[in-house]
């Protein structure tokens, strides 16, 4: 294996620069080239990171230093392009910003190239390297809860942003279980016409193999977390059980209530704590196949499918079967079928973002 796994990133926006900020800490990792559309903002990126090779043209950036990581964080309509780039040029790994894909028909365009190229690949879902969010994971993998029968997660966030994030933690607390079929609503049209586009709210119900119920709600209509301030991290994600329950809020921390007591801490979302594991375990699992990592596209897949089956159960009606059979363009399926009524809040801070 190389001292150092060589590294290209592509977009230097605010997770871009995370990103290429904690592969230049660690020791394993060399950010070799950077990319940006934005001349200034490629300049700036640059001076930060040691003056890596810098380019405005990501595939020849890519076919030139031909690296061994290929990270991209750019917006979510060139998923499937940036992974081409990234197969093309001979990456052992690539990483990504979720949504993994804007339709299922993508994702599947997307999986399918990875494996035929035996790519490796990673979705930033990484909260759960949280401390708060680990404590949770930790009290239901202990039993504290008894026989697990339900996980949850809610989010002010609309969906393209926040549900891929609800949906792997609430997988994860359930350890991991595929999903056999979900039935779903939504409501509002305002955020399909946004860069990551979605119903203005969006709600259903997962049926896991292993009979746990899940539920989860995004958007407008979602409930309120009060005890977090900031709107952006009004995200709730647990699990219920026969003996308690234990949950994380994305902005304030944990708590739990089992058969020996109540109990609760502090935590918040934290880039510069949840980053450096997430990126040290990219190189694990580049030095040996058996140390997969926790936040792996094969695991992506399998929430955007459910992310996408809710999605048709609101365009055709009932439960959807998963795993989902064919590709299609939900959002489209979504504008065709969404009426053109003004989606209800539940909270009055979320007015101002779905206006």
């Amino acid at each position: 294996m190389p001292d150092k796994y060589r590294v290209v990133v592509v977009g230097m926006g605010k997770r871009g620069m995370h990103h290429a900020a904690a592969f230049s800490a660690n020791e394993r990792f060399q950010v070799a080239g950077i990319c940006d559309v934005d001349a200034g903002r490629l300049s700036a990126a640059a001076a930060k990171l040691g003056h890596p090779q810098a380019s405005r043209d990501a595939a020849q950036l890519a076919r030139s230093l031909k690296p061994d990581v290929f990270c991209f964080c750019t917006l979510p309509n060139l998923r499937l392009d940036m992974i081409r780039i990234g197969v093309e040029s001979g990456a052992r790994l690539i990483a990504l910003e979720k949504p993994i894909a804007m339709s299922s028909a993508e994702a599947m365009k997307i999986r399918d190239l990875l494996q035929a190229r035996g790519v490796k690949a990673v979705v930033s879902h990484q909260h759960r390297y949280g401390a708060h969010y680990r404590q949770v994971k930790e009290i239901i993998a202990g039993g504290a809860l008894g026989r697990v029968h339900t996980v949850y997660g809610t989010a002010t966030g609309w969906m393209m942003h926040m549900l891929s994030h609800l949906v792997d933690y609430l997988r994860w607390f359930n350890d991991g279980a595929e999903a056999e079929w979900v039935m779903g609503q939504a409501a509002g049209r305002g955020k399909l016409a946004d860069l990551h586009a979605s119903p203005d709210y969006i709600a259903g119900f997962i049926h896991f193999s292993n009979g746990v119920r899940g539920i989860v709600e995004c958007g407008a209509g979602a409930p309120d977390v009060p005890e977090v301030n900031y709107w952006w991290r009004k995200a709730r994600i647990g699990a219920q059980g026969t003996l308690g329950f234990a949950e994380v809020l994305t902005g304030g921390g944990w708590r739990a209530v089992t058969a020996t007591g109540c109990s609760s801490g502090e935590g918040s979302m934290n880039y510069d704590l949840d980053m450096p594991p997430y990126i040290q375990d990219m190189a694990r699992w580049l030095d040996d196949n058996a140390q997969v990592h926790p936040c792996n596209f094969e695991s992506a897949y399998q929430g955007h499918e459910i992310v996408m089956g809710l999605c048709r159960s609101v365009i055709e009606g009932g439960q959807v079967r998963l795993p989902l059979a064919s590709g299609s363009d939900e959002l489209a399926g979504l504008a065709a079928r969404l009426p053109d009524k003004k989606v209800l809040f539940s909270i009055p801070e979320s007015a101002k973002e779905y206006a």
